[in-house]
């Protein structure tokens, strides 16, 4: 078991201090789990300590508006997390008395809380004695293991999961898993690992044959599908916008945005006009006008959206318009909450 100790008493020495790692609640864990899915911990942290200074039980969390929670999200990005944290929060509030469930087989049913997520609450939580398999997993158990399975394969995580519970100490599966994760996480890192400087450069078998660069394997590519959003800014005789709900299921749901105009390829300005001047608006457009001229191209994991932000002026006052200082009040995408922080002046 020499890997597995000298990863453990790594983990001792190099660990960052983390506020979920202070405790064995599993109401903090959770919540950390469930922010660092897709983010770094650099990103994640200030989100977390929002959110645990806002709600700091299950409860609170559980009563909360949906939109508070949003509002709080904003900029965390894959936002279901965040639905499914609040939905999953009530079921734990109101059904379970407050009590997460105690087992990884329990917390599987949670809404939102997969294979890696159960079995991180359960083994941080609860000592329980299961293994984590991430990314951070795969990348080191593939690279000193020299492992070629395609990690994108139906057959990888099995044998990932039960490589990794081979490894597992007996009574300390949390120290464990945290030191997987976190080795990937500041040693074992995608691109140019300081290999020099590991303490497997004696053991590792990637390093032994020069497969650093090339493990773990992963054949299947990401289809990227293009979308082009013209955003309608709408701006009333009083310098009132609109805003409204994204109601569908799909990317940004529940979340605020400016009346959108989606087209199948960029267009240009006169063409903009055109398809703009055709939109029901309950007024006629006075003036129209592109605001930042540059394309802003907006990317999520699998789609890429080409953002264009214009205005539209209208001679009268429209109803539903409200002002700035109420418009951000409200949960929006990034990328617009960035446009009119740093734009709105333009308008």
């Amino acid at each position: 078991m020499n890997f597995t100790n000298s990863l453990i008493q790594w983990y001792l020495r190099e660990k960052r201090d983390l506020p979920w790692r202070k405790t064995s609640n599993p109401y903090p864990i959770w919540l950390s789990e469930i922010m660092l899915q897709q983010t770094r911990v650099a990103q994640g942290l200030p989100y977390f300590l929002r959110f645990t200074e806002a709600f700091p039980t299950v409860f609170d969390l559980a009563a909360a508006d949906e939109e508070q929670v949003l509002k709080l999200w904003q900029g965390l990005g894959y936002y279901s997390r965040a639905r499914n944290l609040h939905a999953t929060a009530k079921v734990i509030a109101f059904d379970l008395n407050g009590k997460f469930p105690g087992t990884y087989k329990g917390l599987l049913q949670l809404k939102g809380v997969g294979e890696y997520t159960a079995a991180a609450i359960a083994s941080i939580a609860y000592g329980e004695a299961v293994p984590v398999v991430d990314g951070n997993v795969y990348r080191v158990l593939s690279r000193y293991f020299d492992v070629e399975t395609d990690i994108s394969s139906a057959a990888a995580k099995k044998e990932f999961f039960e490589l990794a519970a081979s490894l597992l100490p007996k009574g300390k599966a949390s120290e464990f898993n945290q030191a997987m994760m976190e080795f990937g996480a500041l040693q074992c890192v995608p691109k140019n690992p300081d290999c020099g400087n590991c303490i497997f450069n004696g053991s590792c078998l990637a390093l032994k044959n020069k497969k650093v660069d090339t493990l773990p394997v992963k054949r299947k590519k990401t289809k990227v599908v293009h979308r082009y959003f013209n955003y309608l800014i709408i701006k009333d005789r009083a310098g009132n916008s609109v805003i409204q709900k994204r109601t569908a299921k799909g990317i940004w749901h529940n979340l605020y945005e400016f009346p959108l105009l989606e087209t199948l390829q960029e267009v240009d300005f006169e063409e903009a006009v055109r398809l703009i001047a055709l939109h029901s608006f309950g007024f006629t457009p006075k003036n129209i006008r592109p605001l930042h001229h540059n394309e802003i191209i907006h990317k999520l994991s699998h789609q890429h959206l080409h953002i264009r932000f214009w205005q539209v002026e209208a001679d009268a006052i429209v109803q539903e318009a409200l002002g700035v200082e109420e418009l951000k009040k409200y949960p929006f995408p990034i990328v617009i909450h960035n446009f009119m922080e740093e734009h709105w002046a333009d308008v």
